[in-house]
């Protein structure tokens, strides 16, 4: 078969869909084989070939040279191969040309649904392997449509989403719309290689201060982390490998030039730029800034800071809604309790008192157990007693003794705490309870009835037959006052 422009339209189609050419020429070979097998059956043997030279494409079919034919299909007697070459013999295999005209309408589809699925694996391979390699990497692309909230970006060869979660909040765009976004993630899909884009992911924030800053660029400026809540504020961590090289200002630029070009892409979003640390306690300092730190506790095992502020610097160092603290710990990599100076102090004192309360402690070994680091009751009852005796005035004996004395005593607290909580629901399922409400009320009414009744039978004394007598010499004697009045 022979087609003047199938070499042109291969080279075109391998130039606009990135496709190698030896996959296209690869795929009408097997297009024309399934087409010829749709034809003549499954059982013969066909080849087809590209000549790049004449840009044809031949199919044989491929026969064996046998003296008795018994499978029409697979063989060819001995005459018949004479006739088409003088030179075969029995056991040769022989190929005949067939002409595509042959096939008909159905190969022929069919031919076409194989060409067409092949240049789409073929294109799907060749995205994937592009872009993968391109996988963290800031690309420009133009919105296409949005579907239920993602957005449908046209990067020229293909298309990739932006999901509606790495999108930035309150940020809005229409078809047509120019974008910038990172490369987060390319799959390889059945229906075509997916590429996932992000807006929001911290990747995205150091990738365009790589693109602005020079110095990065460079090597000589490094970012050594970021951490970000999309749309509101971030937090970046720089060094620098330079000692004439301020990192921050780096990172600035001229009036703030650089950080504003960055700001501007990230919708307004609020940058702080910090200067990295070898030292935890000092890098948690400058993460935790415009906060002034007064002390720094650090807890190595389970990897957390206790940070001690002065209380007019609380709400700076905590953040609006915690949002300064909690961009500091993920910038960090460190569990951050921030606290104020005035109840750190107040926990401090609460603790040497309950310590001075156990037995067989005095002011001397509760200053130091303090200085050991055992700063309550609890922290106390936890210790062992090589750790104790390590403690100058501590025997082993002592050690147990003041050991078991925190248990009992905290102990004791939690029983406190347990009947105080169960005596408080008790109260509140009294005071929730209607029936008991009405009880409570009735039995009140029946006490002042009771009372006033008392009451009266206080005020008037039981009348005997000696109070009567009384009563009718009173009476009689002020009648005859009367008549002798009015005589």
């Amino acid at each position: 078969m022979f087609i003047s422009d199938i070499k042109r339209v291969v080279e075109q189609v391998s130039r606009d869909k990135g496709i190698n050419r030896e996959v296209l020429i690869k795929a009408l070979e097997e297009a024309l084989r399934s087409a010829a097998k749709k034809k003549f059956g499954t059982k013969v043997d066909i080849e087809a070939q590209y000549n790049d030279e004449s840009g044809e494409i031949e199919v044989f079919q491929f026969k064996e040279v046998v003296e008795l034919v018994t499978e029409p299909d697979l063989q060819i007697s001995v005459e018949e191969a004479m006739n088409l070459d003088q030179g075969c013999q029995v056991g040769d295999s022989l190929g005949t040309k067939i002409e595509a005209t042959s096939f008909g309408r159905i190969a022929a589809q069919s031919a076409k649904q194989v060409i067409i699925q092949k240049m789409k694996d073929a294109e799907r391979d060749a995205v994937y392997s592009n872009f993968i390699e391109r996988k963290g990497e800031i690309i420009n692309g133009i919105v296409q449509r949005v579907d239920r909230g993602d957005i449908v970006v046209n990067l020229g060869t293909t298309e990739a989403v932006l999901p509606g979660r790495e999108q930035i909040p309150k940020e809005g765009y229409r078809r047509g719309d120019r974008i910038r976004a990172l490369i987060y993630d390319v799959l390889y899909d059945t229906r075509g290689p997916q590429i996932v884009l992000t807006r929001t992911h911290p990747d995205f924030l150091i990738s365009l201060f790589k693109t602005e800053v020079p110095e990065i660029s460079e090597g000589i400026v490094e970012i050594k982390g970021a951490s970000r809540e999309p749309g509101s504020r971030a937090k970046i961590a720089v060094s620098s490998h330079d000692s004439d090289i301020d990192p921050v200002g780096a990172c600035v630029g001229m009036k703030g030039s650089r950080v504003q070009n960055v700001v501007q892409e990230l919708r307004g979003e609020k940058i702080d730029i910090i200067p990295w640390h070898i030292d935890a306690a000092k890098f948690v300092c400058n993460a935790l800034a415009p906060a002034e730190i007064a002390r720094v506790i650090i807890d190595e095992e389970n990897r957390s800071m206790e940070v001690i502020v002065p209380d007019e610097f609380l709400s700076v160092a905590i953040g609006k809604r915690g949002q300064n603290v909690r961009l500091a710990s993920r910038l960090t990599g460190w569990h951050l309790d921030v606290t104020s100076e005035s109840r750190y102090s107040q926990a401090m004192q609460t603790g040497y008192d309950a310590l001075v309360q156990l037995p067989g402690i005095g002011i001397s070994v509760a200053d130091s157990l303090f200085e050991k680091g055992y700063l309550s009751v609890e922290d106390l009852s936890l210790a062992s007693v090589e750790d104790l005796t390590s403690i100058r005035g501590i025997g082993e004996e002592k050690a147990l003794k003041l050991i078991s004395s925190a248990k009992l005593a905290l102990q004791n607290s939690e029983s406190e705490d347990s009947a105080e909580l169960a005596s408080a629901d008790l109260s509140a399922q009294e005071a929730a309870s209607p029936e008991a409400s009405e009880n409570k009320e009735t039995k009140t009414e029946a006490y002042e009835v009771e009372a006033s009744a008392n009451e009266t039978s206080e005020e008037s004394p039981p009348v005997t037959e000696d109070t009567a007598e009384v009563d009718s010499d009173s009476m009689a004697d002020e009648e005859e006052d009367e008549q002798n009045d009015a005589k």
